[in-house]
This record gives structure tokens, C-alpha cells and sequence, in this order.
């Protein structure tokens, strides 16, 4: 009997059994796992190929305010729950700009605007930046897209340039720029990302005023705008932010003001831009919004990060709790709330979202580039 009980317990773990237990392991740890053999390496793929595990990442990127040039980056694995530290070179290292402040737009690119260069990332962790020369029309507060291989800087120009409404369009085929027709001039007091959200939508980028809901479309084809049209879903929300869940083209909107936040809510857009239908998705859970608001209980601003089918709520007045929405099937929202682990007073931070796969966590651990550390809070 003994000798059969430890044969039992020798006996390897694979199949069914060995997928569920890696399942449940945070992808980090399933690069190693990859290696222990090749059953593992096959059940480690087929645990991610059938079961709903591969989940977009949120990626805060935190910069020191004394040494610009240092860049940690804390990853939001929501397939597991925890963080993951990741050490990143600032994109314009050894450059007499490499200064410069990263910054974030559109949700899952990150970039960074000199007056010598504009560099800007669509990978995953933001180890490969593509380099081109800065656009004619120096910014401070642009609001930036790419769509498929093309980026637009709009807006956000400096007090001596002559047209503060501006767009450039950078195509990275030809790595060249290229002006197109200046933003609407209902937008001229409100041209730079601090009042405006971006959504791409196919060829088009949508901007939306925050405060108001007003929405224009730049068709970056013919490079031209369209609009105004009107995504404020009712009169009770005071702001709102545009972005894109899957394919379908979505508001986030705060129901109340800044000092009297009432509720956080989801909605779809239905039926076009000009047919004025919204679908409300979702509502924030009451114990939820009151983290949300935090100890001022007033907010900020709402900074909203759209990927995938997940959304990432932050007010930016409480820098420690974020809220997490994964909308399942279309329709049924999923609420958690998130402790920031990236908080730290020295620095400023950036966020953004990332489709991680298990191949960018293998190419990065090869480069050498990254320190990993998971952290669970």
C-alpha cells in the first residue's frame, strides 16, 4: 500500500489537469513554464488557446520628475490580478532630448514630442519606438492617433504659431509629414488633450470635447473634417469620454459635475455618428464610486483607457484606486476595483493599455532589456 501511495504521488501532472492549474497562473510565470518541457510548453499554449485568459494589460509608466531619463513601468495583468515592474530605457536615450516627458494618447500609444523629434511606440511594452523628425508646427498639448500607418498630431499648439488648430499626419511607410485641413473653429479654445478625447474609428479619428460631448470626425483619407455631432447622452452628464470597446464605438460619461459626481456610466453608441441613439452598457457599483471619488470626494477628471473589452476608469484626483469594467459578450459589465501600485509622489504617470501575448513577455526576458518583479496588492 505505501509503495502504490508513492507511485501516486510521483506520478506527473499533464492533460486537462496540467491546462486548468496553468490556467490560473499569472502570464509572467507561464514564460519559465514554457521551459520545463515540451508537454508543459504545449499545455501552456493550449491553457491560453481554450480557455478566456488572454486579457489586455494596463500599463502605467511612471517618470521621475529629478531624472526624466529613468522610466518604471507597472503592468496590470487582469487575467491574474497582479503587477508586474518593468524597468524601460527612455526612448531618447543618449539624445540631447531624452528629457522629454512621455506622454499618452488614444489609449495604447505612448509618445514623445521634442522640438528635434517625434518618437512614438505601438508595441506591446513599449520596447521598439519609431523615430521621425518633429511635425512643422511645434506642440505642447496635441492630441495624437495612429491609424494603421498613419499618425495625426492635431491641435495643442504653442501661443506664437500662427494656426493653434493645426493637424499634421505622419505616414510611416514614406516617413514624411504631410498638413491637412486645421480642426473645426468651435474647437479653438479647446484644442488640446487636456479637453479633448480621441477615438479611431476605422480610417477616422473622432475628437470629442469632454465638457460638452461635441464631436468631430477627421477622415484621414481625404483629410477632412466632418461634424459637429453630438455624443453627450443626456443632459444630467456634465463629461464625457469617447473610445472604441472592440469595434464599437463607446462613452464613458460622469452623471453630475466635478464637486457632485451622482454616477459613472457606460454607454454604446447605436446607429452611426448622426443618429443621436446611445444604449446605456453600464452603471458603476455605488461601493465602487465611492473609491472612485476617494477622500475629496470631488473628481479631477476622468481619464478613461479603452482596450479591448476592458475599460479602465481613474479619477485624477485620487491616484490610488483605479476602476476596472470588462464588458462580457457586449453587453454584461464586470466592475473591480484596482489599488495603483505605481503610486509614488516623486513622479508623474502615464498610462495606457497594451495587448500582451505571451510572445512579447519570451521576446522581452531574450532582449535583456527588462527587469520583471510581480507584485500583488
Amino acid at each position: 500500500m505505501a509503495a502504490q501511495w508513492e507511485l501516486a504521488e510521483e506520478a506527473p501532472i499533464h492533460g486537462d489537469v496540467l491546462e486548468t492549474i496553468l490556467s490560473h497562473v499569472p502570464l509572467i510565470h507561464l514564460v519559465p513554464a514554457c521551459h520545463v518541457s515540451n508537454t508543459w510548453k504545449h499545455a501552456v499554449f493550449s491553457s491560453l488557446a481554450h480557455t478566456r485568459t488572454i486579457k489586455p494589460w494596463l500599463i502605467i509608466l511612471t517618470q521621475s520628475t529629478r531624472a526624466s531619463h529613468v522610466i518604471t513601468a507597472h503592468a496590470y495583468d487582469p487575467r491574474s490580478h497582479v503587477w508586474v515592474e518593468m524597468k524601460l530605457p527612455h526612448p531618447l536615450k543618449g539624445h540631447p532630448s531624452a528629457t522629454a516627458a512621455v506622454r499618452s494618447s488614444h489609449s495604447t500609444l505612448l509618445y514623445t514630442l521634442s522640438p528635434a523629434e517625434f518618437a512614438f511606440s505601438i508595441d506591446a511594452l513599449h520596447l521598439d519606438w519609431h523615430h521621425a523628425p518633429a511635425p512643422r508646427v511645434w506642440r505642447t498639448d496635441p492630441i495624437v492617433a495612429r491609424v494603421g500607418q498613419r499618425v495625426v498630431v492635431a491641435g495643442g499648439a504653442c501661443d506664437f504659431e500662427d494656426d493653434p488648430l493645426a493637424v499634421e499626419m505622419y505616414d510611416m511607410e514614406s516617413n514624411t509629414w504631410v498638413m491637412c485641413q486645421s480642426m473645426p473653429a468651435m474647437l479653438k479654445g479647446s484644442s488640446g488633450s487636456t479637453w479633448l478625447s480621441v477615438a479611431v474609428a476605422g480610417e477616422a479619428v473622432l475628437v470629442t470635447e469632454e465638457s460638452s460631448g461635441m464631436t468631430f470626425c477627421f477622415d484621414t483619407v481625404s483629410m477632412k473634417w466632418d461634424g459637429p455631432y453630438d455624443l453627450c447622452p443626456d443632459q444630467s452628464v456634465g463629461y464625457c469620454v469617447t473610445g472604441m470597446l472592440g469595434k464599437r464605438l463607446m462613452v464613458a460619461g460622469v452623471v453630475g459635475d466635478g464637486e457632485d459626481v451622482k454616477a459613472v456610466k457606460l454607454w454604446a453608441v447605436k446607429g452611426g455618428l448622426g443618429s443621436g441613439m446611445m444604449e446605456e452598457v453600464g452603471e458603476m457599483p455605488e461601493e465602487l464610486l465611492e473609491k472612485f471619488k476617494g477622500d475629496s470626494d470631488e473628481l479631477g477628471s476622468l481619464e478613461v483607457t479603452w482596450v479591448g473589452n476592458f475599460v479602465y476608469l481613474r479619477n485624477t484626483l485620487e491616484i490610488e484606486e483605479l476602476v476596472m469594467c470588462e464588458v462580457v459578450n457586449g453587453s454584461r459589465c464586470e466592475w473591480r476595483s484596482v489599488r495603483n501600485a505605481a503610486v509614488d509622489g516623486g513622479t508623474r504617470m502615464v498610462v495606457c493599455g497594451s495587448e500582451v501575448r505571451l510572445e512579447d513577455l519570451q521576446s522581452a526576458m531574450v532582449s535583456g532589456i527588462q527587469t520583471f518583479r510581480t507584485k500583488e496588492l
